[in-house]
């Protein structure tokens, strides 16, 4: 496993487009949304407006989605467009 300063390091190295984040059905709602605000309107065009539930903090994406009654193959589709879309401000 690489240290946090290692990966700082190359990702560094990196162009923009590189550092941009990649959303995961693991990562949590809220995790998703500080790096990434951009989503917001993809979740809410997909039924999730979970940006101020309490459970956005632990919650996982793909347990917020299900919970709302997605099927896998919505979520994926969530997860590809919210993926298009390139942060205003890389992390």
């Amino acid at each position: 496993m690489k240290s946090e300063k290692k990966r700082k390091q190359e990702n560094k190295k990196k162009s923009p487009k590189e550092k941009s984040l990649i959303i995961t059905k693991d990562m949590s709602i809220l995790e998703i949304i500080d790096k990434k605000p951009e989503v917001i309107e993809v979740l809410f065009e997909f039924g999730l407006g979970c940006i101020s539930c309490a459970f956005s903090q632990v919650e996982t994406l793909e347990q917020g989605a299900l919970g709302h009654g997605m099927s896998e193959e919505v979520i994926n589709k969530m997860i590809e467009e919210m993926n298009k879309i390139e942060p205003e401000n890389t992390w």
